[in-house]
């Protein structure tokens, strides 16, 4: 009867141990294996930035993006992203929450750069935005400003100087008496010169010679670097380079997918899963109560198998047969 009490619980055991590790294997697949507080940031522009994005305090990972929500700010637009980090996390006042990538390939993470101040966010405030810098957009900004510059600025000045170009030639007879009585000194000036060039020229004839010859050396060391061998690696390791950012795209979409049906089958199982953690809280309070009884059971039947284990080192021959206990003579 004894062995029959003690199959059962370790068969209860198992499958409560089983139960709990079912648990704990969705709480760590949706994201959600603890307590949290939640934060929140506001950018103009949320590039990349969705559900599940991963949350960095310097580059250790505290937790997720929770939602994204559009905010009408008159004409324009602005996005609330409400995320949520391990409970207790300090964030310092002066944080600074920014849209950024690690690498080229890596994914869009929320870094949080730690402030200097000693006064620490409340759970539920909000952590000063920045969004992350756009190469590619700068570049076209940079091109717009020149455009700009020459339609505004540059134009306009060539339309001042023609006026002036033209009085100038008007006034040339008065610009060659000028030359005249200055003319002398500045055909000197321009002799000193030449002669000054004359003595520098040979040793910049020189220089440009060994510039010349450096650039031959470097034209044919990467010609050499450049064989049809290494040109043909290079083209090989951008096609796995597009290859491998295709299927990143792909991993991508499948993951987010995953997420979506973990959370759903979450949501629908909500009520099955409180109910397994009430069963489990009941079982538990019930081994609770009744542990110390099934700690004095096993250990009364650990004495029994020494003394059973002893008697057979003793004599074997009662394996084969024996003698019945005495009884205990009975008190008059």
């Amino acid at each position: 009867m004894r062995n029959n009490k003690l199959n059962y619980v370790i068969v209860g055991s198992f499958v409560l141990a089983m139960v709990f590790g079912l648990i704990f294997s969705i709480a760590m697949l949706t994201g959600r294996t603890g307590a949290t507080d939640n934060y929140f940031a506001v950018y103009r522009n949320v590039t990349g930035v969705k559900f599940g994005t991963q949350v960095l305090y310097e580059g250790f990972p505290i937790g997720q993006v929770e939602e994204v929500t559009p905010v009408a700010e008159g004409s324009k637009m602005s996005f609330r992203v409400d995320f949520s980090v391990v409970e207790g996390w300090r964030i310092p006042e002066d944080s600074v929450a920014k849209i950024a990538a690690p690498g080229l390939l890596s994914a869009i993470t929320l870094s949080l750069n730690a402030g200097s101040s000693e006064k620490v966010l409340e759970p539920s405030s909000q952590v000063v935005g920045e969004e992350a810098a756009n190469v590619f957009a700068v570049v076209s900004s940079v091109a717009d400003q020149i455009s700009m510059l020459a339609e505004k600025d540059i134009r306009p000045l060539l339309n001042n100087l023609n006026p002036l170009l033209e009085s100038i030639t008007k006034t040339s007879d008065n610009f060659g008496e000028i030359l005249a009585g200055d003319g002398s000194i500045l055909v000197s000036d321009l002799v000193d010169l030449t002669g000054d060039l004359g003595t520098r020229i040979p040793r910049i004839a020189d220089d440009i010679k060994q510039i010349t010859a450096r650039i031959n050396q470097s034209s044919k060391e990467l010609s050499t670097l450049l064989t049809e061998k290494n040109r043909k690696q290079i083209e090989s390791l951008i096609e796995n380079m597009d290859t491998a950012a295709a299927n990143f795209t792909d991993l991508s979409g499948n993951l987010d997918s995953l997420i979506k049906d973990l959370n759903s089958v979450v949501t629908d199982n909500k009520s099955n899963i409180d109910a397994s953690v009430i069963d489990v809280r009941y079982v538990t309070g019930a081994l609770a109560r009744h542990i110390d009884a099934l700690n004095q059971n096993m250990e009364a039947t650990s004495r029994n198998m020494y003394e059973f284990s002893r008697q057979i080192r003793l004599n074997p021959g009662l394996l084969l047969g024996g003698t019945p206990p005495r009884d205990e003579a009975k008190p008059n």
